[in-house]
């Protein structure tokens, strides 16, 4: 299958008291492009979810959002730092002497001195942790995946039905190329009879005149090629995969080949056609941008 640019997952993983959600989305983009938001305290983390995001991502900007619960009661501790404690300590002795204060710290105006008392989380167990956030990791990528195989899929179909109009418009050239070639003798032929009267006309100069002529507006190479290209892109779109990058190639040698068709053509029909067949080409140029 092949899959679009953009896309939405989210999903949720709770273990015991620990729990995350992890919410991501994708837009178009030439590269794989990852941007993380999560607690600094699980940023060690980072190279391991850029890697597992790989496995799911080939191309696309990539936003990724991690939220983390902890239910747990004993998940912080108080810590005394009595060093700190120390040091309020000297210099308010050194106060009273220096002033000639009275010192009267009791312990609970010392405790209550900045960072005395300080909470701290408990260190936390990084192999537990990963199980939880890994599992909300792929069911997030999971879901993501779906979304953009469903749009995948609609993309596809477009894509198809626009080339099968490109065939169309191709097969009208080849149709038309005959009929130019026929008219131009005619065109030619009446008008060396106006010239010359009721003078022979010279057979093999006008054979010639006629050769350069269809030589000159000839786009057969130019229709086998898109026929070609318009294959080769139907074939990658059913075989599915990474193939954005290719599809825009082979859609910048579609126009190339329409650009030369239109510039041969010395006939208003066959320029209408090949101004649609460079409209047709264009919207599934348009198309392919949102193709991973």
């Amino acid at each position: 299958m092949i899959k679009s640019m953009t896309g939405f997952g989210r999903c949720e993983n709770q273990q015991d008291s620990k729990k995350f959600t992890v919410e991501m989305k994708a837009v178009n983009h030439r590269y794989f492009d990852v941007n993380i938001k999560m607690p600094k305290k699980f940023s060690f983390f980072e190279a391991s979810i850029r890697n597992l995001l790989k496995t799911y991502v080939q191309r696309g900007k990539v936003d990724v959002f991690i939220t983390y619960e902890d239910f747990a009661e004993e998940n912080v501790a108080l810590k005394y730092n009595e060093n700190i404690a120390a040091e309020y300590l000297k210099y308010y002795r050194k106060m009273a002497e220096t002033f000639g204060l009275e010192d009267d710290i009791r312990v609970s105006s010392l405790g209550r001195c900045p960072e005395v008392f300080t909470m701290e989380e408990q260190d936390i167990d990084e192999e537990e942790i990963w199980a939880v956030l890994e599992k909300a990791i792929k069911g997030a990528c999971q879901q993501f995946v779906e979304a953009r195989e469903r749009e995948g899929e609609i993309l596809k179909n477009d894509i198809l039905d626009k080339l099968d109009r490109m065939e169309e418009n191709v097969s009208l050239i080849e149709t038309r190329y005959p009929q130019i070639v026929v008219e131009y003798r005619k065109k030619l032929e009446d008008k060396v009879k106006e010239l010359l009267g009721d003078a022979q006309i010279d057979e093999n100069r006008l054979a010639s005149e006629v050769i350069l002529f269809a030589d000159k507006i000839c786009t057969d190479e130019e229709t086998v090629r898109l026929r070609s290209h318009i294959t080769t892109m139907k074939e990658a779109l059913i075989q599915g995969g990474s193939i954005g990058r290719k599809l825009d190639f082979i859609a910048q040698e579609m126009n190339r080949e329409a650009n030369t068709i239109l510039s041969k053509a010395n006939d208003l029909e066959t320029s209408n056609i090949a101004i649609d067949l460079k409209t047709e080409i264009e919207k599934v140029r348009e198309q392919i941008q949102n193709i991973e």
